[in-house]
C-alpha cells in the first residue's frame, strides 16, 4: 500500500484545492510508492498567505524559545532514522548509508541553526558625530520561497528551511516532485513536532507538470521576500530570472563539474578511496560528485588499476540492502541519460574501462572513461550519475587548466601528501570550495557552502546563510541634541 499525502498549509494537512494528486514512483521497483497532493496557484497564494500570517509571531519569539524548536528537531529526525533511509528508498533509490548520512547530516543544520538564532545580530559602528551611537542590525525578510531537490532530499529540504527560519522569517517550501516525502514533509513533521508554530512552515507538492507554474506563482507573491534553490544550472537560470524580475534576492545552489587532481606524492590507496567515493557516492548523484579525476603521469597507470578494480568491485543493486552502493538512478531516463553520454563519448573515441552498457531500468553499472576527446559531451555536462572521466597532466598548470575547463565552479579535490603544494593548486581553481587532501564531495553544517559562475550565487551555511536572509538595518541614537543649523 502506498503512502498518501496532503499539503502542509498552516500547520495542518491541506487536499489541494482540485483534490487532484500525483505519483511518485520508486525507481527499483517501477511501483507507486506515494500519493501526494497537486498543488493549484491557488494553493500556493493560501500557502503564502499562512507564512504570512505567521510571520510576526515566529519572528518575535524570544531566541531561546526559536532556538530550543531547532534542538528537539534535531533529536526528533535522529530518532526518524529508519523512517527517513525507508522514505529515501521508496522515492529515489537511496541506498541506506546514503540516507544515514543524509540524517546526520541534517541533524548538524538543525542545530546549528540553533546556535545561529542567539549569535551576534548586529554590530556597533562609528559615527561621524560625537554622542551619536551607530548600530547596523540584521532583521528577518519575511516569506521565503525555497525549493528542495531530489538528491540529497534530507539534507537539503533542510538546509532549504533551517537558515531562513533560523533569521525569523517564515518559508513556503516547494518539495521536490521526486522525493516529496523525503524532500519536504518529513523535515516540516519533525519542525512542527518540535514546537514550530503553525505557518511558520509550509509545504507544497504539485505534479510536474505544474512546476513552472508552481514556482512562477510562488515567486511572484509580492509577500515573499527572497528566493533559495537548490538543483540543476538550467532550472536555476530560470528561477533566478523570475526573481530578478521581481527584484528579489535569490541563493542559487546548482550543478557542478567537479575534478579531484590527484598529485605526484599522493598515497595511491588513499587517492584510489577517497576519489571511488567522490565519484559513486549515490551513484553520482551528488552536485560536488566527481566527474574528472586527474591523476599524475608518473603514477597514472598504477593508479587507474586500482581504481577500475576497486570500482568494478562496488556492491550494486537493491538500495535496501544495507552493502549497496550504487542503488538505481532516480528515475530510467536519468539513466539512459548516462547512458548516452557514455555512448557519445565513446563514438568519438573514449574507452571504457569498466562499465557502461545499457542501464537496467534505472539500474546503471559504475562506468569509468579514459581518453576522452574535448568534444564529446560527457567532457563538459555534469554527469550526475555513475560514471566519471580519468585523465592524465604532467605539470600543475596542466592539472589546472583541465580542471578550470568547465562552466561550473562548485568544488574540488586535490590529493597530496604536501598541504604547501596543495594550497598553491588551490589557489588557482576557480571553486567555492576545495579540499586539499580530500575528493570533491563534503559538507559541513557550519561552513559556507557555494559555487560560483554557473554553479550558482550566494552561501549556505553558519552566519553566512542567516546574512543571506536577512536585511542589515543602519540605525543611530543621537544621545544628545544635533547641532543642526538656524
Amino acid at each position: 500500500m502506498s503512502i498518501a499525502r496532503t499539503l502542509l498549509i498552516a500547520g495542518a494537512e491541506t487536499p489541494a484545492r482540485t483534490a487532484l494528486t500525483t505519483d511518485v514512483v520508486n525507481p527499483y521497483t517501477g511501483e507507486v510508492y506515494a500519493t501526494v497532493a497537486a498543488a493549484t496557484p491557488e494553493d500556493v497564494t493560501a500557502a503564502v498567505d499562512a507564512a504570512h500570517a505567521a510571520f510576526e509571531g515566529w519572528s518575535g519569539l524570544a531566541p531561546s524559545v526559536r532556538r530550543a524548536v531547532f534542538l528537539r528537531a534535531a533529536d526528533l529526525l535522529e530518532s526518524r532514522a529508519e523512517q527517513a533511509v525507508t522514505y529515501m528508498a521508496g522515492e529515489v533509490g537511496g541506498a541506506r548509508p546514503w540516507a544515514e548520512f543524509n540524517v546526520m547530516l541534517a541533524a548538524g543544520i538543525l542545530r546549528e541553526a540553533a546556535a545561529a538564532v542567539t549569535a551576534p545580530a548586529g554590530e556597533v559602528l562609528s559615527a561621524a558625530h560625537p554622542g551619536v551611537l551607530g548600530l547596523a542590525v540584521r532583521r528577518p525578510l519575511g516569506v521565503v520561497a525555497a525549493f528542495a531537490p531530489w538528491n540529497a532530499p534530507i539534507i537539503l529540504s533542510t538546509r532549504a528551511v533551517a537558515a531562513p527560519l533560523a533569521a525569523g522569517n517564515t518559508v513556503v517550501l516547494k518539495a521536490s516532485e521526486a522525493a516529496p516525502l523525503s524532500a519536504g514533509l518529513l523535515i516540516a513533521d519533525v519542525l512542527h513536532e518540535a514546537g514550530l508554530p503553525a505557518g511558520a512552515l509550509n509545504v507544497i507538492t504539485n505534479d510536474p507538470a505544474d512546476a513552472a507554474e508552481i514556482a512562477r506563482v510562488l515567486i511572484a507573491d509580492a509577500r515573499v521576500r527572497a528566493v533559495n534553490f537548490t538543483g540543476s544550472t538550467g532550472v536555476g537560470r530560470i528561477i533566478g530570472m523570475l526573481a530578478a524580475e521581481h527584484l528579489k534576492p535569490a541563493v542559487l545552489e546548482l550543478g557542478g563539474k567537479n575534478s579531484v587532481i590527484v598529485l605526484a606524492d599522493a598515497d595511491i590507496d588513499y587517492a584510489v578511496r577517497a576519489t571511488v567515493f567522490g565519484a559513486f557516492a549515490n551513484s553520482g548523484q551528488i552536485c560536488m560528485s566527481a566527474d574528472r579525476i586527474l591523476v599524475h603521469e608518473d603514477i597514472a597507470e598504477e593508479f587507474l588499476t586500482k581504481f577500475c578494480a576497486a570500482v568494478d568491485s562496488l556492491p550494486t543493486g537493491d538500495p535496501g540492502d544495507p552493502h549497496t552502493v550504487i542503488g538505481p538512478m532516480v528515475n530510467p531516463a536519468a539513466a539512459q541519460r548516462v547512458s548516452q553520454l557514455i555512448a557519445d563519448a565513446v563514438a568519438k573515441g573514449a574507452t571504457v574501462r569498466v562499465g557502461g552498457g545499457e542501464p537496467s531500468a534505472a539500474l546503471h553499472r559504475a562506468t569509468v572513461l579514459t581518453g576522452v576527446p574535448t568534444d564529446a559531451d560527457i567532457h563538459h555536462t555534469e554527469i550526475f550519475g555513475p560514471a566519471c572521466v580519468i585523465g592524465t597532466f604532467a605539470t600543475d598548470a596542466e592539472a589546472i587548466a583541465q580542471a578550470n575547463d568547465t562552466e561550473h565552479g562548485l568544488s574540488a579535490g586535490i590529493i597530496t601528501e604536501n598541504a604547501t603544494h596543495g594550497l598553491r593548486v588551490a589557489a588557482a581553481l576557480n571553486t567555492g570550495i576545495v579540499h586539499i587532501n580530500d575528493q570533491s564531495v563534503g559538507d559541513e553544517p557550519q561552513a559556507p557552502f557555494g559555487g560560483v559562475q554557473s554553479s550558482g550565487y550566494g552561501r549556505f551555511g553558519g552566519r553566512w546563510g542567516v546574512e543571506a536572509f536577512s536585511n542589515t538595518r543602519w540605525v543611530t541614537v543621537a544621545t544628545e541634541q544635533m547641532p543642526f543649523p538656524g
